[in-house]
Order: C-alpha cells, then structure tokens, then sequence
C-alpha cells in the first residue's frame, strides 16, 4: 500500500526549478544553435517542453527538442513493466554533432537514463549528452549523474518519489511516496 508522506514541491516551486533549469542549461551551453532538449516519456517530455520555452523566451532563439521512449530499451523490460504503454521515440532534429540535454522527471537508479542513452544513440552520435532532472533521489544503481538538477530529495528505499503534471495528472506537484505493508 503506498500512501501520500509529504507534498515535496507545488506548482510554483516547480515552476521556478524548471527556470533555473533554463538559466544553467543556458549557462553551461555557449552556442544554443547547437542544442537539443530530448525529454523522456511521460513526464520527461512535459517538463522538456516547458524548459524548452523558458529557454526560448530567454534567449529568444529556437530549441530543437525531441522524445524519447526507453520502453524497449530497459533491461527490466520482461520483468517489472507488465503491459506498458509502448509509445515511439520522436527525434526530428540531426543528432549527430549536437549537444542533446536529456529530460526526466526523477533520477534513481541511472536505468532509465541507460536506455534513453541507447535510444538517442541509435539517432546518431552526439557531441555530448547532459541530463537535467527535477528531482535527484539517490540510490543510483549505475554511475550516472544529472549535470542539472531541480531539487536532491534523499529517500529511503521504501520511499519513492512521485511527480504529477497537470496534462497528466491534472496538478504540478512532486510527492513523497512511502509503501508499505
């Protein structure tokens, strides 16, 4: 059973960790002509969109941005997912050459951002490849580290981390999980 602990961020605090976000990505990438902002399905790919438009209104210039989807390329893929939504990654952009920032939502264990990695390779060879997330929760299982991160929340192992968006969830928020018996 699983069940609400604690509201981490609301909407205005995500809100505003989706604009730093913006600034740094902005920052740390002096030619913006060559980045792409890549977020993985589901809510990764909201929150890219909404970086993406902070770092146009920012900068004023245009932001390739694609999808990713890691469904096939998780290693858990027989085990843990049982019938998942299987969408279709969608990179519209030259991969080859640019420097791809990669979206999610929350940083675990790196397996997501293993597969997705696999996946955006399959497009062509970047430049370089950067991750930004909202919310870092530890436990990495493989060496993987956001460059961009909103906010660390450490957990414990039989809490999780759940973030809603309004076009799915019907509400911004980021929720400390804990399951129990």
């Amino acid at each position: 059973m699983k069940t609400v602990k604690a509201t981490l961020l609301q909407e205005k605090d995500i809100a505003r960790k989706l604009v730093r976000l913006a600034h740094e990505i902005i920052e740390n990438n002096t030619d913006l002509s060559n980045i792409a902002i890549v977020g993985i399905r589901t809510r990764g790919e909201i929150l890219a969109h909404r970086v993406v438009g902070h770092i146009q209104e920012i900068s004023g210039e245009t932001i390739s941005q694609g999808t990713i989807d890691v469904t096939f390329y998780r290693d858990d893929f027989r085990t843990n997912l049982g019938s998942p939504k299987i969408g279709s990654s969608s990179i519209l952009f030259e991969v080859d050459g640019k420097d791809v920032v990669l979206v999610d939502d929350v940083l675990y264990s790196g397996r997501t951002i293993r597969a997705a990695m696999d996946d955006l390779f399959s497009f062509g060879r970047p430049a370089s490849v950067q991750l930004a997330v909202l919310v870092d929760r530890g436990h990495r299982e493989l060496p993987i580290k956001a460059d961009y991160v909103g906010k660390n929340y450490p957990t414990s192992l039989n809490e999780h981390i759940h973030v809603h968006v309004n076009e799915v969830d019907g509400e911004d928020a980021v929720l400390l999980m804990e399951y129990g018996e």
